[in-house]
């Protein structure tokens, strides 16, 4: 199964890209539009989505799965 990826541009719009794709496969306004997105695309995988936000659990760096 691909490893997908869900991250945070500097535009504020949010990318889902499949590992090692040059390119996005899709370009989302929000981070739910995103995730559901990587959904329809790649059924069954989760993505791993980037912090927008440092938690108690984890800083911006760091990834969680969707």
């Amino acid at each position: 199964m691909p490893k997908v990826f869900i991250e945070r541009r500097d535009d504020g719009k949010y990318t889902v890209t499949k590992q090692g794709a040059e390119r996005a496969s899709a370009v989302t306004d929000t981070q739910k539009q995103a995730i559901q997105e990587s959904g329809e695309m790649y059924p069954g995988v989760r993505p791993d989505v980037e912090r927008q936000r440092n938690t108690d659990r984890g800083s911006r760096d760091k990834w969680r799965k969707a």
